[in-house]
């Protein structure tokens, strides 16, 4: 497996990377909107066999603080370390730059989802905390946990 980044013109690929995992990207117009992304926002892949197989989008906030957009990592690849090597990756591109804080928003485990409590326990493990709960940011009872890690 390579990761690379930030790379441009993946949006297709990308996209069937989505529409591998319905769980988590079953709203269509969100998927068309993180596909959009790969192409407004600092983009790394995952390639295996040279098909891209997972992605992470940034997005800056101020200079000091990102952004974890999406990240996705296509049905097959999954629990193999693509989600992490991603995440390694990305730090260390925000480190190079200086960039202080990265956050991510996801499902309270307060919502029932167990797709959502897999992804919580993801960003733990990758060394997040939780910041804040916004109990009505995505819409009725899709309470939002935001967390946060220092990259320096």
């Amino acid at each position: 497996m390579d990761v690379d980044g930030p790379v441009a013109g993946v949006a297709d690929q990308c996209e069937r990377v989505l529409r591998t995992l319905p769980l988590w990207f079953g709203i269509e117009s969100s998927l068309i909107e993180y596909v959009r992304d790969t192409e407004r926002f600092p983009t790394f892949v995952a390639r295996a066999a040279g098909d891209v197989v997972g992605f992470v989008t940034i997005r800056q906030h101020f200079p000091d603080a990102w952004e974890l957009n999406c990240i996705a990592v296509a049905a097959h690849a999954r629990n193999q370390g693509v989600g992490r090597a991603l995440h390694t990756c990305v730090e260390q591109w925000l480190v190079a730059r200086a960039v202080r804080l990265l956050q991510v928003k996801t499902l309270h485990d307060s919502h029932p989802s167990a797709e959502y409590a897999e992804t919580r326990r993801f960003y733990f493990s990758v060394g997040y905390v939780a910041l804040e709960v916004f109990p009505n940011l995505w819409g009725p009872r899709l309470p939002v946990l935001q967390l946060v890690k220092a990259l320096r």
